[in-house]
């Protein structure tokens, strides 16, 4: 009976976990260039939608909260285990996503731009 419990707790634990970095309902499109290198894993997404608002993985955050969220979301970890991804709608103005960069920046987490292969 316990271990039926356990399995059920750990089966909901899982679920709000996978739900809270989805992002997969916010509308962006991402700027393009040529020679893209591959992004590594992140627990941490930053995206700037087509309406200039920024989500916190896929929820929403103001500019103030977000350095201290993404210093909290990383914790602990050791430098090359502590990036970020952003991803920002390719007509953002650079007034609009500088603060984001300097909150990343400040909060120690290593930046990486998700971009697409800009096709010829």
């Amino acid at each position: 009976m316990a271990m039926g419990d356990i399995a059920f707790n750990l089966l909901i634990f899982f679920v709000i976990l996978a739900r809270a970095t989805d992002d997969s309902h916010l509308e962006w499109k991402p700027a393009s260039t040529k020679n893209l290198q591959q992004a590594s894993a992140s627990k941490v997404s930053v995206l700037i939608d087509v309406d200039n608002k920024v989500y916190l993985n896929g929820q929403p955050i103001g500019i103030a909260q977000l350095a201290g969220r993404i210093e909290e979301s990383l914790g602990n970890a050791a430098a090359g285990n502590r990036t970020v991804l952003l991803k920002a709608h390719r007509e953002v103005p650079a007034l609009n996503f500088q603060p984001v960069i300097e909150a990343i920046s400040e909060a120690g987490g290593d930046l990486i731009h998700i971009l697409d292969e800009q096709k010829d």
